[in-house]
């Protein structure tokens, strides 16, 4: 039994060691990101894409006013009167102009902007929420994403966070760019009110919350014994122990 503990102590230090080198955090990888103040990520700058869905307010179109169209998977949105028309890769003012050109063809309308398109249900990006958070994975992303408020919505760390060193990360799809990675303190930006490293998010970026030191350790030292119990556990199940032995290892629910 105490070579056993021995065992498990030195894997525990090795682990705790290769741990906290793990992360690949730059500070200055802070600079690839804006701040909310920087940048008006309002909805006329979104670039939309299947299944984004939208409105059209055209007071003097009554056929068309107020109608909500899905982006289809080609891309398109269709009305009947008007046609079809290509709505994936452009802006709402630029779906706008397209249908505004089609419309004075067709009708009278008075106004410098006969036509105003909005994004009511913005579906076709994605940001991840990974790692020890209540509720992990892909988020909708708006154009108003924070940090602070991507966890928020992913419910807030757990128990076994390491939350002082939570990795913001931007991919890189060149792979001869490294990926943009710096950290983030919960506590500091929740507790405190430090807002000075939350910043705007972009389509595809990963908030990675990890575990604490203690807590992987412990993840991999169950990874690493539960088999070993489990096939002890079979063995006296089997005849191979004492009956004792047995519920010894079924109390620790191996």
């Amino acid at each position: 039994m105490k070579c056993s503990w021995i065992v498990i102590w030195m894997i525990l230090s090795l682990f705790t060691v290769s741990l906290t080198g793990c992360f690949s955090s730059n500070p200055e990888d802070i600079h690839a990101f804006l701040m909310p103040d920087e940048i008006d990520a309002s909805s006329e700058r979104y670039i939309m894409h299947p299944p984004d869905e939208i409105e059209i307010h055209c007071s003097g179109v009554p056929e068309i006013d107020l109608q909500r169209q899905q982006i289809r998977p080609d891309g398109k949105v269709s009305f009947e009167t008007i046609g079809e028309i290509d709505a994936a890769g452009k802006t709402p003012s630029q779906v706008a102009n397209v249908l505004g050109g089609k419309i004075l063809e067709l009708y009278e309308i008075e106004g410098e902007y006969p036509i105003d398109v909005r994004v009511v249900a913005f579906r076709s990006k994605r940001y991840y929420v990974l790692g020890q958070v209540s509720s992990p994975g892909a988020q909708v992303y708006t154009g108003r994403d924070t940090v602070l408020g991507a966890i928020a919505l992913a419910g807030s760390p757990t128990v076994l966070a390491w939350v002082d060193r939570i990795q913001v990360i931007r991919p890189s799809v060149n792979k001869n760019v490294k990926p943009k990675i710096f950290e983030f303190n919960f506590d500091r930006a929740a507790a405190h009110g430090d807002a000075s490293k939350d910043v705007l998010l972009q389509e595809g970026d990963i908030i990675y919350v990890p575990p604490t030191v203690l807590a992987a350790a412990a993840m991999k030292i169950e990874e690493f014994i539960r088999p070993i119990a489990r096939a002890f556990s079979g063995y006296y199940i089997m005849g191979g122990g004492t009956s004792s032995d047995a519920a010894r290892y079924s109390r620790v629910g191996y």
